[in-house]
């Protein structure tokens, strides 16, 4: 049997003020080739299926239209969960047509599926919460699907019934995921558990979360899962969240995050981007391959101290979205934004990096860029009229930028 397994989709997401559209457009053309190419049976979208709980209605109808491609008329169940960037409720809301189609939505750790059979031979069989077993006609054994869609830390208690327990929740998930694997999960079939979690090795360095992923942690999200948390009867654990391919850990299982689609942030630059084909039968280990993806636009950092060297380096480098570090004494001027900015239509942001008179003197000093944005623009205020702003000016910069 071969799965395709993608993740953080992050339909309608910007960079800045520039849309991602096309981009993803072409990116997901190329999944649905890929899905085509190797004759993949069945896809796996582990969550972040969209940017934001109110998605954009050209998000939508790209989502939609992608998955009844990728279904094949029926004929390669999607199944998707929800990650945290999404509305469990808007993910599950299509749920009766679309299974109807072979797509399969799971927005809540506790949704129960119910079983169904379509007229090319897909069905489910059995169905528990958080649990499907999937019939496909190519094949004389089932597929189960252990499902665990993001839910923040109270939310999976309440799901879990265990509200009241002391316990870390990675303690109280693997119990779950263990009660309903030994009841489910013979090795008569291929066992794979999905999940947008944050997983990691336990005693390992934890690794750094994106900036737009980091609320999944602590404030107000779910704690570490440890990958000793998965059931042994599992082969191949589907992971979203992380936005780098990684594979965390072999054991019980090849357990991995496919990567998010495309780079959206400049965190990303250079990363390739993937989806992960797993091959797998009854009681064998998985094997897993990943794809890389070829769509969507380099995101490109760089530091200049010439303009004319910036401007080069740019016509050098057109089809890219580039953040640009510029070292001066002072500001850069009208002429300068407008100079760099003919040369790609690509900049996302100028970050200027200025040299105080202290620099020029042997002492170099640059602006901390990680200070308060409106710290930042009282010290160009004082560059430019030789008088901190008063409070009037400050009140109207706030109110610019709404905060």
């Amino acid at each position: 049997m071969k799965i395709l397994h993608t993740a953080d989709w992050h339909l309608g997401k910007r960079l800045d003020s520039i849309s991602r559209m096309e981009e993803q457009r072409e990116v997901l053309a190329e999944i649905c080739e890929i899905a085509e190419r190797e004759n993949v049976d069945a896809v796996l979208i582990a969550g972040d299926l969209f940017d934001t709980f109110n998605p954009a209605t050209d998000a939508v109808d790209l989502f939609y239209k992608t998955l009844k491609r990728l279904t094949n008329g029926g004929k390669r169940p999607v199944i998707a969960i929800a990650g945290n960037h999404d509305s469990p409720d808007r993910i599950e809301a299509p749920d009766p047509l679309a299974r109807e189609c072979g797509i399969i939505f799971a927005g809540y750790p506790q949704t129960e599926i119910s079983p169904f059979e379509l007229e090319t031979g897909v069905k489910i069989t059995q169905s528990a919460p958080g649990f499907i077993e999937l019939i496909l006609p190519q094949y004389d054994y089932p597929l189960r699907l252990l499902l665990t869609p993001y839910a923040n830390e109270y939310r999976m208690k309440t799901f879990l019934g265990t509200e009241d327990r002391d316990e870390e929740l990675r303690t109280l998930l693997a119990e779950e995921w263990s009660k309903t694997a030994k009841k489910y999960c013979d090795k008569k079939g291929v066992n794979i558990l999905m999940t947008h979690l944050f997983v990691m090795k336990k005693d390992e360095e934890q690794q750094p979360e994106p900036d737009a992923e980091k609320p999944i942690l602590h404030v107000g999200g779910a704690q570490a899962i440890y990958t000793e948390n998965f059931p042994k009867q599992i082969q191949y654990v589907a992971l979203g969240h992380l936005h780098r391919r990684q594979t965390v850990d072999t054991k019980p299982c090849p357990i991995v995050y496919s990567s998010s689609i495309l780079a959206y942030s400049f965190a990303e630059a250079n990363q390739d981007k993937n989806v992960i084909l797993v091959e797998v039968e009854p009681n064998k280990e998985a094997k897993v391959e990943p794809v890389k993806l070829k769509a969507g636009k380099k995101l490109l950092r760089k530091r200049f101290e010439e303009i004319e060297n910036a401007v080069k380096w740019l016509t050098e480098n057109p089809d890219s979205l580039v953040e640009l570090t510029m070292v001066a004494d002072d500001f850069l001027t009208s002429q300068d934004r407008k100079q760099l900015h003919t040369a790609h239509q690509g900049i996302v942001t100028i970050i200027p990096e200025i040299r105080n008179k202290a620099s020029r003197e042997g002492s170099p000093t640059a602006i901390d860029l990680n200070r308060p944005i409106d710290e930042l623009f009282s010290d160009y205020f004082m560059s430019k009229k030789g008088v901190n702003p008063n409070e009037e000016i400050m009140d109207l910069f706030k109110e610019v930028l709404g905060t």
